[in-house]
């Protein structure tokens, strides 16, 4: 599975991504406000052996984020699936990223959430003090419904991402 927009696609996780994404997630520039991995690569691989059982059965996906020459810039994840509602995350772009690689591939994941698993909504979380990715969400539709000690809730309508399509519509297709 492959899902394009103007200068990115996702692609599903492989084992041999394991360097790239042990790369992603041991960079201290991109790893502050994500869940702490060992630097072993063989752990890696494992966890994307048993990730794939995941996908296999419809309940999880990972994506690798990669320029339209092929060039991985990044991750990100779909799980959690709810009767109506998808959440996702793990997600990293690194500086080899398209500059509209972050709106990019934010509404390839809202496209796979409601046009491919048919989902009308999704939530997630985002880990207090990332002010930069809560001002992004927060400007593509999201509301609030929650907070605990460490993360912020939110959720986000089908038709709220249909709005800021069409505002980007020029720029991103």
């Amino acid at each position: 599975m492959k899902l394009e927009s103007k200068t990115i696609c996702l692609r599903l996780v492989e084992q041999s991504d394991a360097p790239f994404i042990l790369s992603l997630r041991l960079d201290e520039r991109y790893n502050q406000f994500l869940s702490k991995v060992s630097a072993d690569v063989d752990s890696q691989k494992s966890w994307i052996k048993k990730y794939k059982e995941e996908e296999s059965e419809g309940n999880q996906f990972y994506f690798i984020i990669e320029r339209k020459d092929g060039v991985p810039c990044g991750t990100v994840r779909v799980y959690d699936l709810r009767e109506d509602s998808f959440c996702w995350g793990s997600w990293i772009l690194n500086e080899n990223k398209p500059r509209l690689a972050a709106v990019e591939s934010a509404l390839l994941v809202y496209e796979f959430g409601f046009r491919v698993l048919g989902f009308e909504r999704s939530h997630f979380d985002v880990m207090k003090g990332n002010e930069k990715v809560i001002r992004f969400h927060k400007q593509m539709g999201a509301v609030e419904t929650g907070e605990d000690e460490d993360n912020y809730y939110f959720e986000i309508e089908k038709e709220a991402v249909e709005v800021v399509k069409e505002r980007l519509k020029g720029k991103i297709s």
